[in-house]
């Protein structure tokens, strides 16, 4: 019977709190300002070993034939020239285990690029239908080959990075953050 009375009186100090009291419109406009810039620089802040990869804008990358990329993380500075230089280390032929990077935009559905980029052998497995979500990208590589490309991430985010190469993408990723 306590419980049953307690409960409205719990619920209406909760609400009242909630509310925030004797706050201006302006106040309010501030706070919420604040938390919009804290909640999109959230997802950088949320990637484990970002703390230990240094800012560069001069990018090495090397493939192998375990499908593996030798790093899967990097920082860059927002709105400079970004050069990436990637090699396939590995030795077995281009037709079974080539490799490429391709850097995509944030928020890039990765199972339908990664579904699409297998039927597009005549572009070397860079689909047309996600032109708009590539920002650069190596060509296809064999062992032995290195590749490099130049681009620039205008915005601060997490830009994604994959091999194209059929069944690749799933294992073959990683981040690119422009601070």
């Amino acid at each position: 019977m306590k419980r049953l009375f307690l409960m409205p009186l719990v619920a209406g100090a909760v609400f009242f709190a909630a509310c925030g009291g004797n706050q201006t419109k302006e106040e309010s406009t501030t706070e919420s300002t604040e938390t919009t810039t804290t909640t999109e620089q959230a997802p950088a802040a949320d990637i484990p070993g970002l703390d230990t990869v240094a800012v560069s804008n001069e990018l090495a990358l090397q493939a192998n034939d375990l499908m593996q990329f030798d790093k899967k993380l990097f920082r860059v500075k927002a709105g400079q020239p970004v050069k990436l230089v990637l090699k396939n280390v590995g030795e077995m032929p281009k037709e079974s285990m080539g490799h490429n990077v391709v850097i995509l935009t944030p928020g890039t559905d990765l199972p339908a690029f990664g579904g699409e980029a297998i039927k597009a052998v005549d572009t070397e497995y860079i689909p047309v239908t996600f032109g708009s979500s590539i920002i650069a990208h190596t060509k296809l590589l064999g062992p032995g080959e290195t590749d490099t490309i130049e681009f620039t991430l205008d915005g601060k985010g997490v830009y994604p990075f994959v091999c194209s190469f059929p069944g690749h993408y799933g294992v073959m990723q990683g981040k690119i953050v422009a601070e």
